[in-house]
């Protein structure tokens, strides 16, 4: 066996560059596959810390999309929700643990010559629970500041660091929507949303305070949706089925009516996005493996060309003793050993496109060591499968043949 891999990796090397680019079609297989799988598995770990972040027993209420002569309207055009819904579901819902009523708007923040636009929500107390939002400097909006519709703010990382830079925010007065408001906490940071926005980007008021001076609706008691934590992930669909019921009674909703509100699960809503990340990174494996697969066409095709031009010499070695099963071999190893090869560099290249998109793109990756491994295997499979007709066809030969071929 050491004679024959010693035989087969002198005929490779007297061959060099035809044999670098036998290997190159691996190469950029394995390598895409690995790339490919990394960024798939980065984004199913993103997926799974967004959920942690959110909460993955979080429900959103939200008002409906009703229907006008057949034509569904856009969500929240129809009825709305009130402050006093929200209240009920939290107080006569026994799932759920709090729910926190949301108002929002987009607006301009102003302090002394800086400016920064971002969203603002108004809500209570209970928000900063169910959204797992935590504190960084100063203190969480409290209910005194709902009661009184005091003008305090409390902003995210982003917002500090566009308004203030390095300075310490608290205390210090900005202005929304025209109006001045006393920045008294700094919400710690929690990085990217489920769909890319940055959630460190917002400022929080007391919901009382922007229903009277920001948002001005004409129904004041009106909010644009509320987050609901239920006591455990495994009653969000008793949770769900609670509320529903509780809402279709105080919006009198006959039977066979449609709701007019909407209420959405972030564990499926997360779900769903795990699985439309997962069929792309399918997608894109499958397309990577056509390169390796390809890559393997190559290699065959060499070895067909090689078995073609040392038929004198298979002769030869037939002719002094070599056994058919001693050809083969050498053949199949020289198959093999331009795929391993292939593979080990094409691992490199894999994890190096990895490391690139990560540090390039920002998309996060994860090079698994199953990844690896099955890479790894994949391109000796690749080789096994390839080079076995070139070298049974080299054991074919008749040294009588052979000898005579010129």
């Amino acid at each position: 066996m050491f004679e024959t891999l010693r035989t087969a990796l002198s005929s490779l090397l007297a061959n060099k560059t035809r044999s670098l680019l036998t290997m190159l079609g691996v190469v950029i297989g394995v390598g895409a596959v690995i790339a490919m799988v990394a960024v798939g598995k980065g984004a199913s770990i993103q997926m799974q810390e967004l959920v942690s972040g959110l909460g993955s027993n979080m429900l959103i209420l939200s008002p409906g999309a009703p229907r006008s002569g057949g034509v569904r309207r856009s969500s929240g055009s129809g009825a709305r929700l009130t402050l006093s819904d929200v209240k009920a579901v939290a107080e006569e819902c026994w799932s759920v643990l709090r729910a926190a009523p949301v108002v929002h708007l987009s607006t301009q923040l102003i302090y002394e010559n800086q400016n920064w636009p971002t969203r603002v929500t108004g809500t209570t107390s209970s928000y900063f629970d169910v959204d797992n939002l935590g504190i960084r400097l100063g203190r969480l909006l409290d209910d005194e500041d709902e009661r009184s519709a005091a003008k305090v703010c409390v902003i995210g990382q982003t917002v500090a660091t566009q308004l203030f830079g390095l300075a310490n925010p608290l205390g210090k007065s900005i202005r929304i929507d025209k109006i001045p408001f006393e920045v008294v906490g700094v919400l710690a940071p929690k990085g990217g949303g489920p769909m890319g926005q940055d959630q460190d980007d917002t400022v929080v008021v007391p919901i009382t305070t922007a229903q009277r001076r920001l948002v001005r609706s004409a129904l004041a008691d009106s909010v644009h949706m509320a987050l609901i934590q239920v006591r455990d992930v495994s009653m969000l669909e008793g949770g769900t089925a609670e509320i529903r019921a509780l809402m279709r009674q105080r919006h009198r909703i006959g039977k066979g009516k449609d709701d007019d509100y909407e209420i959405w699960n972030m564990t499926q809503m997360v779900e769903s996005l795990q699985q439309s990340t997962w069929v792309m990174s399918a997608l894109l494996g499958a397309v990577a493996s056509i390169s390796l697969l390809v890559g393997g066409i190559g290699i065959m095709n060499i070895m067909l060309v090689s078995v073609t031009e040392r038929t004198r010499e298979i002769g030869i070695r037939m002719a002094i003793g070599a056994r058919a099963g001693d050809i083969r071999l050498q053949f199949l190893l020289e198959a093999l050993v331009l795929s391993l090869l292939g593979g080990a560099l094409g691992i490199l290249l894999g994890m190096a496109a990895s490391w690139g998109v990560t540090e390039f793109l920002t998309w996060p990756t994860s090079v698994s060591p199953g990844a690896v491994a099955l890479a790894a295997g994949f391109s000796g499979v690749v080789g096994v499968f390839f080079g076995l007709y070139p070298a049974w066809k080299a054991s074919r030969l008749r040294p009588i043949d052979a000898l005579r071929f010129e």
